[in-house]
């Protein structure tokens, strides 16, 4: 089946415009990794940081706020899923916004909007309050993700993209990770309202930072706006005098100038790719989320650990994360994103399917099997804001990923609550049971991914 809008569709509409757009998108991609390409992944690797750190602040606020706040387990699910629904409205917002006025600006808005909510979070007084805050602050979170992951993507070297795209993204662990080590000595020294402060104030001068970071030229080649992207073009040029020697088809597979649309995701072309990427979000953030948002709390009440200690241990889950996507970063443009993605996924469904089947009764048990699965999944995470960009075309891609990474939202949000209700009526064994079947069918579903490694985005997406 022949790929929507190809250039060898749109050549004669295009015209000279086309011609210009494919040189631009040739020349760029016979740049290498260089100066100006760490400048924007580390300035908006420090934005994701915030965003990782935002998510998870809640989880080690959780413990202090049951207690004094007296929330019943149901009233804690939900506290943690409101984020994730705000996060859920703010991927497709955000996502749509940054086909229309750019990556940049969109993940600018963001940015500032989960910075400005996170300090209001400092000064609610009430569990409503709270519970608002969280919400409007779920959306800058939701939204700030998927845009910079394109944007990171677009600007990605075509040679090794896995490796520098996933150095990038292990910023977001690194965030997690920090803020379980944060959280287990700000919380119980400085009191709960200090984890939103830490969050809010630096997020606010990230935000300025990101501003003035240049724009994606693929998104403003997609616009017609040639002028702007041969100036970013030619700053990335002046960045290395290495270039990387030209295929006879460089630039085959660019795409005319036009806006994509929403039914295009759901064309013969790509409506595999979009179907499999929805369940791999939504199965992969239920089961990591789902654990990772109620660890601290089930290791303070299920096995009474104190609370300096119960915030260490829940922290392990994303120290050994980190561990986990470096090894990613390293070896994904070797193994490839499906065969890295299924092997996960089946590890992980074992470890909690072992817990659910054998018991969840010592806590020495649970630490090794839930930080080996959730370190292993949480790599993956990583690897599906790879894949997730590189299957769409650049008319569609923020779109795309939006869409795809409001699974991810609607999963969040589902497994606190799952939690919630299976450790209710019995106990920790069903919790990790549903867990362990959701990564199974996650690993059958990983059969189904396009293999992206060393492929031009405009040819794995025409």
């Amino acid at each position: 089946m022949n790929p929507p809008n190809s250039v060898a569709a749109s050549s004669t509409t295009g015209g000279t415009s086309d011609a210009r757009g494919l040189a631009l998108i040739a020349r760029f991609n016979n740049v290498p990794f260089s100066s100006w390409h760490r400048r924007a992944r580390i300035t908006m690797g420090t934005a994701t940081f915030f965003d990782a750190f935002d998510a998870l602040s809640l989880a080690f606020v959780l413990p202090v706020l049951k207690g004094l706040w007296h929330l019943s387990v149901s009233e804690v699910g939900w506290l943690i899923s409101i984020g994730y629904i705000g996060q859920l409205l703010g991927a497709i917002l955000f996502g749509s916004m940054a086909e229309r006025f750019g990556r940049v600006r969109s993940a600018a808005t963001a940015i500032g909007l989960m910075s400005v909510m996170g300090l209001g979070c400092v000064f609610c007084g009430s569990y409503g309050a709270l519970l608002a805050c969280r919400f409007i602050q779920g959306i800058g979170v939701g939204g700030e993700v998927p845009v910079a992951a394109v944007y990171i993507s677009e600007l990605s070297p075509t040679k090794a993209r896995g490796r520098f795209f996933l150095l990038y993204e292990m910023i977001f662990p690194i965030g997690l990770m920090c803020t379980g080590q944060l959280g287990a000595w700000l919380v119980p020294q400085y009191g709960w309202h200090s984890m939103f402060l830490v969050g809010g104030i630096p997020g606010l001068i990230i935000t300025a930072c990101v501003c003035f970071l240049p724009e994606s030229p693929r998104w403003l080649i997609n616009r017609d706006r040639h002028a702007e992207a041969e100036r970013i073009v030619v700053q990335v040029e002046a960045s290395t005098t290495a270039r990387i020697p030209s295929a006879p088809d460089a630039g085959q597979g660019l795409s005319a100038p036009t806006r994509g649309r929403w039914a295009e995701l759901f064309s013969p072309f790509y409506r595999r790719r979009t179907l499999v990427v929805w369940v791999l979000w939504f199965c992969s953030y239920l089961v990591s989320n789902g654990l990772n948002n109620w660890l601290p709390t089930l290791y303070r009440t299920v096995f009474h650990l104190d609370l300096g200690r119960a915030l260490r241990t829940a922290s392990l889950t994303n120290v050994f994360q980190v561990v986990a996507t470096l090894a990613c970063a390293l070896l994904i443009d070797r193994w490839g994103r499906r065969t890295w993605a299924a092997t996960t996924y089946v590890i992980a469904g074992a470890a909690l399917l072992f817990l659910g089947v054998c018991g969840a009764a010592a806590v020495g048990r649970v630490v090794f099997c839930v930080t080996l699965a959730y370190a292993l999944i949480g790599s993956t995470n990583a690897v599906l804001y790879l894949y997730t960009p590189e299957i769409y075309p650049t008319r569609m891609r923020a779109a795309g990923t939006g869409l795809a990474t409001a699974w991810l939202r609607l999963g969040s949000s589902a497994g606190p609550v799952l939690v919630a209700s299976l450790f209710t009526y019995g106990g920790l064994p069903p919790v990790f049971l549903a867990f362990g079947v959701i990564c199974i069918v996650a690993t059958v579903t990983a059969w189904g991914m396009v293999e992206t490694r060393g492929r031009k985005l405009e040819e794995v997406a025409p």
